[in-house]
């Protein structure tokens, strides 16, 4: 009997470390899929690549990595008509801020005051999702 409690507590421990593990490893690769995505979308031409969004890289950049990615998902859902796999980048922000984040429920509000081009908006996201990998 005296055997069993410490097994049991290891055996808890392991299942709790292969979680997070597992948890790690699926942040990854919805962030790598949203790189592969936005890879894309950036070499197909369209016509609203030129068109203006809110800028939500401007500004005194004090938003956190998962307002940001709130605000970007909010972007993309409403660029959708433009680019049909924007939806996809869509899901996969809002799944990302949702595991990180208890704070940020989106859609998250973005001021219009700022904007950008959306194929400039895409560049930015890209290099934030980028950098948030290699972190």
């Amino acid at each position: 009997m005296s055997i069993l409690v410490p097994v049991l507590l290891t055996f808890l421990a392991l299942s709790a470390c292969q979680g997070h593990a597992a948890t790690l490893l699926q942040t990854s690769n919805l962030l790598k899929e949203s790189i592969r995505l936005l890879s894309h979308l950036l070499q197909t031409k369209v016509s609203c690549d030129k068109m203006n969004v809110t800028n939500i890289f401007a500004g005194d950049k004090k938003d956190d990595d998962m307002e940001i990615l709130c605000k970007a998902s909010t972007v993309a859902w409403e660029g959708r008509s433009c680019h049909r796999q924007l939806e996809g980048l869509h899901l996969n922000l809002l799944h990302l801020v949702q595991k990180k984040s208890t704070v940020h429920k989106a859609p998250c509000p973005v001021a219009g005051a700022n904007t950008t081009s959306f194929h400039n908006f895409l560049l930015d996201l890209r290099r934030v999702l980028q950098r948030l990998v290699k972190d």
